[in-house]
């Protein structure tokens, strides 16, 4: 495969990873591979700055070698000078820097399906709702966090969200590692409720793209209940979230040889279809 390393700003941890399938290696049709569209590769690790985008390598090279072209995203963390805005900031900006490379490698940016595990999937779920995001009642968050236009802004067409945080309100609630939350927002809920309320996907439903909220059976990192409430809530307004159980544990979603993630590469092979 081919790797293009490309940096969307000027913190060291703003940059993507794009990984391009081989011509006739296969297990695609050569180069009409790059028809069906991107899929961007978001890490989780509770949005805390040990952890980084070599736990999405493997997942960029095994789509890369499916025939799928990959962008394995870094972004600024918790810890790193990410947290409440520059998180999500790099979120959007690294999606969007799709356009700005897309004639280097003749990328068709039609369909962009975002692949998340764990806070990798609450950021996913949460650029799919950009849009809705000016509308949701919280203008003092939306000014705090810098974007581009929106006329040049990439959209996400699908998400497979990997035993996404995909209720923030509950994560935060249940103390999920050890207070993950409150860290990645700069402070707790009583204090901030407006930037919760801005980070939180359940806040922008009902979304107009699918999302697969993929959760392992074993997970002890991420409670199950994370991805029911969110596919119940979009059930109700009407959104199109489904929730599929896959064997395996936390970590199994993104161990390229489980079951658990080839279900994964199988939901962003039929998004991008």
């Amino acid at each position: 495969m081919l790797r293009h390393k490309y940096s969307y700003g000027e913190h060291p941890s703003q940059w993507g990873e794009l990984f391009i399938p081989e011509p006739n290696n296969g297990n695609h049709r050569g180069a009409s591979a790059l028809k069906a569209g991107v899929a961007v590769v978001i890490h989780g690790g509770y949005w805390r700055s040990q952890y980084g985008a070599e736990l999405g390598e493997p997942l960029a090279r095994d789509l890369a070698a499916h025939g799928i072209t990959a962008w394995n995203l870094e972004y600024r963390r918790a810890g790193n000078g990410g947290g409440w805005p520059h998180t999500f900031e790099d979120i959007l900006a690294g999606i969007d820097h799709l356009a700005a490379i897309a004639d280097n490698h003749d990328l068709k940016l039609g369909k962009v399906v975002a692949l998340g595990h764990s806070a990798g999937g609450h950021l996913a779920v949460w650029a799919a709702g950009r849009q809705r995001l000016s509308s949701i009642g919280t203008p003092d968050a939306d000014r705090q966090l810098v974007r581009g236009p929106e006329e040049n802004a990439v959209h996400l067409t699908g998400v497979v969200s990997q035993s996404g945080l995909l209720n923030l309100a509950a994560a935060e609630r249940l103390n999920l590692s050890n207070g993950a939350v409150c860290n990645l927002m700069g402070g707790d809920s009583a204090r901030y409720p407006k930037r919760h309320k801005y980070a939180d996907p359940m806040t922008s439903l009902p979304l107009d793209v699918p999302v697969f909220a993929v959760h392992a059976t074993e997970d002890e990192d991420v409670p199950a209940s994370q991805s029911e409430a969110y596919v119940a809530a979009s059930t109700a307004s009407g959104g199109a979230a489904q929730l599929l159980r896959v064997p395996g544990d936390h970590f199994d979603l993104i161990d390229p040889k489980a079951v658990a993630y080839k279900k994964c590469r199988e939901l962003v092979q039929r998004l991008l279809s």
